[in-house]
């Protein structure tokens, strides 16, 4: 008898809890972006927060946290309740960061991964009117002038200069790096002359290479970007296996429940399939993808390693 009282009472609190969280969401869910608006990052997030709402019918509102490159937001979720109303958009800074900072201000075991949202390449622009061609042209000056070519980026910590760090390395280039405090004033940079080059995310600088104010060299995804075609890889140009993109992931507070993770996983999911999300994805140079959470914790594995041996051959630091 008594054995099947505590068997009736173990169903009667599984069936309590599975209940409760077929109920889920009941209440808003907030969607922490860790930089300042404005940015593509903010822009993705937004778009991908009005679509999810639809899926869960109900509101999500996104919060910008930002601040000592993300982590200040990532803090924030990792100390959140695991109880799915609070989830963080990331992007690559999030793999940068553990290699530049002495102490991260969270454990990394305290975020989940839930899905790989997006990828975009970076692109190599010079300005318009530049003597360099090619991608092989400015690799020709910079060997034939070791420390007199010069690369933007809107700071140590970005994907920009780790995209330019990864180039120098893998040719064995002497090259200076020029920090700004932002993506925008090092364009406006390359497009005066004022530094030679940098890599670039294709949303900001595609519409001024349309217009004739930028010169594309070289694009750092794998393939060729639909939104960019004429423009060569730097895989195929010069460097075989080179790859860089800015990623978009959504992350939870570790210990979220399972039906509740998968609830906002499919909703996602399923967001992502729709086809304004989808063009307006690609109209800003990314690649929708929508993982699973262990597809997503494989590519962050690799993402670790890759930027570990950069940051350590380049003995980056911060600004």
């Amino acid at each position: 008898m008594r054995r099947a009282a505590r068997a009736l009472l173990a169903l009667s609190a599984l069936a309590g809890t599975s209940a409760a969280h077929a109920e889920f969401p009941d209440r808003p869910v907030t969607l922490v972006v860790p930089y300042a608006p404005g940015g593509a990052a903010d822009a993705l997030a937004r778009l991908l927060a009005q679509h999810m709402a639809g899926k869960l019918n109900t509101s999500i509102v996104v919060e910008n946290r930002a601040g000592a490159s993300g982590t200040i937001g990532e803090s924030y979720v990792a100390k959140a309740a695991p109880d799915g109303y609070t989830m963080l958009y990331d992007a690559t800074p999030y793999s940068i960061n553990p290699h530049l900072f002495a102490q991260m201000p969270y454990a990394r075991t305290a975020l989940q991964p839930l899905s790989l949202v997006s990828l975009a390449p970076n692109v190599l622009i010079v300005k318009a009117d530049s003597p360099y061609r090619d991608v092989q042209g400015l690799i020709a000056q910079a060997k034939a002038h070791p420390g007199k070519i010069n690369f933007a980026s809107g700071g140590s910590g970005t994907v920009q200069r780790l995209a330019a760090e990864l180039f120098r390395q893998k040719l064995q280039l002497d090259m200076v790096h020029v920090p700004y405090k932002s993506g925008g004033p090092a364009i406006t940079d390359v497009m005066t002359g004022q530094v030679d080059f940098m890599f670039s995310t294709v949303a900001a600088s595609s519409p001024l290479i349309d217009a004739g104010r930028l010169r594309a060299l070289a694009i750092s995804s794998p393939e060729r970007s639909p939104r960019l075609p004429q423009v060569p890889t730097v895989a195929e140009a010069v460097i075989p296996g080179y790859e860089v993109y800015e990623w978009n992931g959504v992350f939870l507070p570790a210990g979220v429940p399972d039906a509740v993770a998968a609830r906002l996983h499919d909703a996602l999911v399923q967001a992502l399939k729709e086809e304004e999300v989808r063009k307006r994805f690609k109209d800003l140079g990314a690649q929708p993808v929508g993982s699973t959470p262990a597809a997503f914790a494989d590519y962050l594995k690799k993402e670790d390693a890759k930027w570990a041996e950069v940051v350590q051959r380049g003995n980056i630091r911060l600004d």
